[in-house]
C-alpha cells in the first residue's frame, strides 16, 4: 500500500496542496494521518476519493456539493460522466481511476468514446500519451504496483492492435517498406507499436518484427524483404555504454536502407546521424517525417 505526501497528491490529482488543506479543513473530503512528529501523510483511498472530487469538480459540481455525497452517489456520478465529453485534465482523473480499480469498463468506455470523436490517432496522441506520462509520475511515488500497471498497459497494446488490424494492407511498388523492430533489451512495446500504426496508417507497408531482435536476426530478414525503411527505439539499452557503435552498425549493415532512429538514448547521447540515418528527436518530429515520406512517395 502506497504512502503519499500532499506534495504526491497535488502532481496526481493536478489540486493545489493549498486547495486540498482547504478541502480537508473546511469539508473533510479526506482525513490525512500524521507520523510522530506530525507530518501529514496519505493513502490510496485518499487518492482514490481526490481523483473522484477532481473529476467531478472540474465537471461543474461545486466541492460544498460533493462534500454532501454518500460514497455510493460520488461513484455514480463519475461513471455516468465517464462516457461523455470532458476536459483533458478530468479525462486524465478518470483513466487513473480505471487503473487503480481496475476497472476494464471505465477504460473502454473513455478511450472508445475518444476514437469514435476524434479518431484514433488523436486519442493516442491527446488521451494515452499524456496519460502514460502520469504513469511515469505513480511510478516515481510507489502509486501503482505491477499488477496495475500490467493490466492498465495489456488494455491499450489491444487498443492499438485493433486499430492496426483496421487498417487496409498496402503492397505495390509505389509503396514504401517499413521493418519496424525492437533492438535486443528494449521495452517498448507500447510505443513501438504505436509507430507500426502511425506506419501504415500512412500507405507504407509494414514488416513488424517485434521485440528484441539483434543484428544477426535483422541481416537475414532484409535479405529476404528488402525494406526501404528501418524503423527502431533505443531507450533502455546503452544507457552505460556508446549507442553510436550500434548505430554505425547498423548504417554499415544497410547502406541502402534510410534507418530511422528515435527514443531517449539516441537523442540524450547525441547520436551523429550518417548519409542513410535520420535521427527523430520526438514522436512529433517522426509523425512530420512520415508525412514528407507519404509526400514524397
Amino acid at each position: 500500500m502506497a504512502v503519499y505526501s500532499i506534495k504526491d497528491l497535488e502532481k496526481l490529482c493536478g489540486i493545489k496542496a493549498h486547495t486540498i488543506r482547504i478541502w480537508e479543513q473546511r469539508y473533510g473530503i479526506v482525513k490525512p494521518k500524521r507520523t510522530k512528529t506530525n507530518i501529514r501523510y496519505y493513502m490510496d483511498t485518499d487518492l482514490k476519493i481526490l481523483l473522484n472530487v477532481a473529476l467531478l469538480n472540474r465537471n461543474g459540481l461545486k466541492i460544498s456539493k460533493i462534500a454532501e455525497m454518500e460514497k455510493e452517489e460520488v461513484a455514480q456520478r463519475v461513471s455516468e460522466i465517464s462516457v461523455i465529453d470532458f476536459d483533458g485534465d478530468a479525462q486524465l482523473d478518470a483513466l487513473m481511476l480505471s487503473m487503480i480499480e481496475m476497472d476494464e469498463l471505465k477504460f473502454d468506455r473513455i478511450v472508445s468514446t475518444n476514437i469514435r470523436q476524434i479518431g484514433f490517432e488523436r486519442t493516442m496522441l491527446e488521451v494515452i500519451y499524456p496519460f502514460l506520462d502520469k504513469l511515469s509520475l505513480m511510478w516515481l511515488t510507489g502509486s501503482i504496483v505491477p499488477a496495475q500497471e500490467n493490466f492498465i498497459s495489456h488494455l491499450i497494446r489491444q487498443k492499438i492492435i485493433v486499430a492496426i488490424d483496421s487498417l487496409p494492407h498496402s503492397a505495390g511498388r509505389a509503396c514504401n517498406k517499413f521493418f519496424v523492430y525492437l533492438p535486443e533489451g528494449e521495452k517498448q512495446e507500447l510505443s513501438i507499436l504505436f509507430m507500426h500504426y502511425l506506419i501504415k496508417s500512412r500507405g507504407n507497408q509494414v514488416i513488424y518484427l517485434g521485440q528484441n531482435i539483434s543484428t544477426n536476426d535483422l541481416i537475414d530478414a532484409y535479405r529476404i524483404a528488402k525494406p526501404s525503411y528501418i524503423f527502431t527505439m533505443i531507450t533502455e539499452t546503452y544507457a552505460n555504454k556508446p549507442v553510436q557503435k550500434y548505430v554505425d552498425q547498423l548504417s554499415e549493415s544497410f547502406p541502402e536502407a534510410n534507418i530511422l532512429l528515435s527514443g531517449y538514448q539516441v537523442v540524450a547521447q547525441d547520436v551523429e546521424s550518417t548519409n542513410n540515418i535520420t535521427i527523430l528527436k520526438s514522436l512529433f518530429e517522426a509523425i512530420e517525417t512520415l508525412n514528407d515520406i507519404k509526400k514524397g512517395g
